[in-house]
């Protein structure tokens, strides 16, 4: 065998070897879910921080009781879908005024932050 028809085996058996572990590319449509989880749920948190930041949240917080700087730690330690669902309680309310609540619909969305925070602890 000449050196030419050596070097011509050589590189059509390495050829081979990379064609076989080189893995099979794909091509399909991912949901955004699946690439980018955390994105929405950061975003839920910084909303809830947020509505936790209002003034007249404050206010009734400090009225029940509430030290200052007791939730934000606890929100931080919540599940992504606790956090989603206070996100979700927060964009349903309606907007102007004092939030457009009541007093009772006040207390209860910050009682649901209480009973969410107990349930961690």
């Amino acid at each position: 065998m000449t050196s030419s028809r050596i070097l011509s085996l050589i590189t059509l058996l390495f050829a081979a070897a990379l064609f076989a572990l080189a893995p099979l590319a794909r091509a399909e449509l991912v949901p955004t879910d699946e690439v980018l989880p955390e994105i929405p749920a950061k975003s839920d948190r910084e909303k809830v921080q947020a509505f936790l930041d209002r003034a007249t949240v404050v206010e009734r917080l400090k009225a029940l009781g509430v030290q200052d700087g007791f939730l934000k730690p606890r929100v931080d330690s919540l599940t992504d879908e606790e956090v989603r669902m206070l996100a979700a309680r927060i964009d349903a309310l309606p907007a102007g005024g004092a939030f457009g609540m009541s007093d009772y619909q006040l207390l209860i969305v910050i009682l649901l932050i209480a009973i969410l925070v107990a349930i961690i602890v």
